[in-house]
């Protein structure tokens, strides 16, 4: 029997599923919820095998909620559920550690089988998000042979932003001035194909780049 929690803030879709896994036998419903903002508290109560996990939920969004779940209970697994087929949201929601992804207009016997798949270590995704995550990997790539053209100044600044350090205290460490380091990150951020310091981060430490 597999033991599946769902997360959803819509009512009518929220019920559907229920409804769904309830006619399952080999599926047992062991929580339903509208928000995510207690998923630490409810995981150790329902002790899921699988989380159907909104991507999209007020206060705590479904991505953030994946990253809880996986650092704490790293065997449970996970499947998003949205409504987009947007990249951002697909590599984010892989990076905080979702095992599958499926699309809200999936038919109720798909989402059957994405649990099933997700519970057996399947990475559930319909053909055309495998080909955007296969897209995103190839720049990924692409991305990290870049690295190796960082001036030892930019690996330098790099290495202090992965260690928690702001912009002024890399300054001092460097004994540079702010407009310096602003200077350096703007071309690390180029290089990398990144557009802000925290995805700068998890490149540098997704790649093994410090």
């Amino acid at each position: 029997m597999i033991r599946v929690s769902i997360y959803e803030d819509q009512k009518e879709i929220r019920e559907l599923l229920e409804e769904t896994i309830s006619l399952e036998a080999d599926l047992l419903l062991v929580g339903s919820h509208a928000h995510a903002r207690e998923v630490l508290e409810n995981s150790r109560k329902e002790k899921p095998d699988v989380i159907l996990m909104d991507i999209q939920m007020p206060g705590l969004n479904g991505i953030e909620a994946t990253q809880l779940v996986k650092d704490k209970y790293p065997d449970v697994q996970i499947c998003i559920q949205t409504v987009f087929e947007e990249n951002e949201r697909i590599f984010a929601a892989l990076c905080a550690g979702a095992n599958g992804y499926i699309l809200k207009a999936s038919s109720p016997e798909k989402y059957i089988s994405a649990i099933f798949d997700t519970y057996q270590g399947g990475s559930v995704m319909s053909p055309a998000i495998a080909r955007k995550v296969i897209g995103m990997f190839q720049m990924q790539n692409a991305a990290v042979k870049e690295f190796v053209e960082l001036t030892t100044t930019e690996k330098k600044v790099l290495d202090l932003l992965v260690k928690g350090l702001s912009y002024k205290l890399i300054a001092a460490e460097m004994g540079v001035s702010f407009p310096t380091v602003n200077f350096h990150l703007k071309n690390i951020y180029k290089k990398l194909h990144v557009n802000s310091a925290n995805e700068a981060i998890r490149m540098a430490l997704n790649n093994g780049l410090v």
